[in-house]
């Protein structure tokens, strides 16, 4: 993060939590479904998340 931010030094940012969130977010989802199988009740389960919640990112990802 801090690298990036001196990069973008000289450049407004806008939407960081945005852009973090995503590039975290698609590969935790896709390696715990892994993990479950592809069991998505588990798999919500396992990340503390409602299952519709689950469904939700996982079509915003393109994982489903």
């Amino acid at each position: 993060m801090d690298e990036y931010l001196r990069l973008m030094a000289d450049e407004t940012v806008t939407d960081l939590y945005a852009l973090v969130l995503a590039e975290v977010e698609a590969p935790l989802l896709r390696t715990v479904m892994k993990h479950t199988n592809y069991n998505q009740s588990r798999t919500a389960e396992i990340l503390g998340l409602n299952r519709g919640t689950l469904r939700r990112k996982l079509r915003r990802y393109r994982l489903i």
